[in-house]
């Protein structure tokens, strides 16, 4: 591969600000020694993480398509709302029953087809194995499995009720989900050798809903039994049984060690197949408060049990939260919860209204790998009242507005947010302005609801109108350091102002709006007079800005 700025593409640099982003382009081109010929890896430095894509950084701006779009049908449905998006990756399900419908025949039919429409329409895939569980249940388990009680028992409450969740403890329902899903990888090694498959999920938010654990003899027999001495190192405990272990946790632990150890088998069997990046996605519980885990997917990889999760499953890249919390609080701080050293931060599903929109911004300030909502495909289903009452070309154009900033520079971001700082905000509930410390040295304020002349409350404005369609809080920015004094920025309907941290008099020396075109920085104007007089305004139109700041 040339290098991004061969000597023939240097006309297209024709600014002071460029050379900082061509050293940060080029010093991380080949992250990690990385080629285009690499099959598809996490990669972590210094607490970030990258999922690696053709020898590269790639940021995933996602869509995840709706349960029963897993079709050959429906797939004529999927590409329309894809590109309306300005989406490059689609998250949709392989479901059990249809690949072994019947016990040892397997029918990849539906990945083929899926695998030659995406190659078709640009896309790439992450696969969603809905097996043993989807959400909770063995609904996408083939009939041999889940009507089977005998051979594949269900979990059993502490009063003896029978739930419809699969127990983790027995070996008859492991080997068969193993032995299917590595099928199914073993399938994508032959039939996608160029890597359209980029992640894999294996099974979907896992746990356990009105019951804690599985109560079997089989399960009990286990939980009056020593705590894995692998999972005692890992927690520093001292050994015991899992109540002398955990106490008034035990029985929740208990269950998440089990079912992650169920997953991880699971994943292992698949990259002994084909090595791809996997996952897991939470079903979440309250970021703040306690809650009775009856109340919740008991069992899951929650924020509270992130640790047994990373014991039990080392064959697990990555655990995702899906976001279906509308409260800006809440949503921070589940990303905060779950953006941690050992753990890079995916958001692989969120709600798909437009007050969910706002929360890429978030999310990519978060350096996350990638960012999708759920159901925004033209097959007739909506979710509402987690998501938008109607999917319609209005409820796509909510997000797509924020995706034609980042698509043209996605690559971009992906290596800047990897190699060195981002920052990244929403307009939260309060629609207040905030301050971000951008080091030691740099502020910036983000602030909403303004024109782009002028304090809408300074006295001599005079009494000028609010904006229109601010009903919902939907603003956003992004920011990422170029160098000490040189910051990328854009968002959506906010405004951007800079600081000094220290008092000094400052300038914005030079701001640069600008377009990416193939990795390329291309400069179009300089901001000067009332474009900056009163802050960065960004505006509805895709507008990206290299600003560089200096003392005078």
């Amino acid at each position: 591969m040339p290098s991004q700025f061969s000597p023939s593409a240097r006309g297209k640099l024709a600014s002071p600000l460029a050379s900082a982003l061509a050293v940060v382009a080029a010093a991380s081109l080949f992250v990690g020694g990385a080629h285009a010929t690499d099959a598809p890896r996490l990669v972590e430095k210094d607490g970030r993480h990258a999922l690696m894509v053709d020898g590269a950084p790639f940021l995933m701006l996602g869509v995840q398509a709706n349960n029963a779009a897993n079709y050959p049908s429906q797939l004529p449905k999927v590409w329309p709302a894809v590109k309306a998006l300005h989406a490059n990756t689609l998250e949709i399900p392989v479901a059990w029953e249809q690949i072994e419908p019947v016990e040892g025949q397997f029918d990849f039919s539906y990945v083929d087809v899926l695998l030659k429409q995406a190659r078709e329409n640009d896309v790439r895939l992450v696969l969603l194995w809905f097996g043993t569980w989807k959400n909770n249940g063995p609904n996408y388990a083939p009939e041999w499995v889940k009507l089977d009680n005998k051979r594949f028992p269900r979990v059993i409450t502490a009063k003896g009720e029978t739930r419809n969740s699969l127990s983790p403890h027995f070996p008859a329902t492991l080997e068969a989900d193993k032995k299917a899903f590595a099928a199914l990888m073993r399938h994508l090694k032959t039939a996608d050798p160029d890597h359209t498959v980029i992640m894999i999920q294996p099974e979907n938010e896992t746990g356990t809903y009105n019951a804690v654990r599985d109560h079997s003899p089989t399960a009990q027999k286990l939980f009056e039994g020593p705590v894995p001495a692998q999972l005692v190192k890992a927690m520093g405990k001292k050994p015991g049984t899992w109540s002398q272990v955990f106490g008034k946790d035990a029985d929740e632990f208990f269950h998440a060690w089990s079912i992650g150890r169920f997953v991880d088998e699971v994943a292992a069997a698949g990259k002994r197949e084909l090595a791809l990046p996997m996952y897991v996605n939470a079903a979440l519980r309250d970021p703040f408060n306690y809650q009775d885990p009856y109340t919740y997917s008991s069992g899951g990889p929650t924020w509270n049990v992130l640790d047994v999760w990373k014991a039990a499953a080392p064959s697990i890249d990555a655990i995702a939260p899906d976001i279906y919390m509308r409260e800006s609080a809440n949503v921070r701080k589940t990303l905060e919860q779950y953006a941690r050293p050992d753990n890079a931060l995916f958001v692989p599903e969120i709600g798909d209204d437009k007050g969910f929109a706002r929360f890429f911004y978030d999310v990519l300030g978060a350096h996350a790998l990638g960012f999708s909502p759920f159901g925004l495909d033209y097959t007739g289903y909506s979710n509402y009242p987690l998501g938008a009452k109607t999917v319609d070309a209005q409820a796509l154009e909510n997000f797509a507005v924020h995706y034609r900033l980042l698509a043209p520079m996605a690559r971009e971001w992906a290596r800047l947010s990897y190699t060195g700082d981002v920052w990244g905000v929403g307009e939260a509930d309060d629609r207040k302005a905030e301050t971000l410390k951008l080091g030691d040295r740099w502020t910036a304020t983000v602030s909403y609801g303004e024109w782009q002349f002028g304090s809408i409350d300074a006295p001599w404005m005079g009494k000028a109108d609010k904006q229109p369609n601010r009903e919902v809080p939907d603003g956003g920015a992004l920011i990422a350091r170029l160098s000490a004094n040189e910051f990328l920025v854009t968002g959506y309907r906010a405004r951007v102002s800079f600081g000094s941290a220290k008092g000094e008099r400052f300038m914005m020396a030079r701001v640069e709006e600008g377009h990416f075109e193939n990795g390329q920085w291309v400069f179009d104007r300089l901001w000067n007079g009332d474009q900056t007089d009163y802050g960065l305004n960004l505006t509805t139109l895709p507008q990206v800005l290299k600003v560089k700041l200096a003392t005078y």
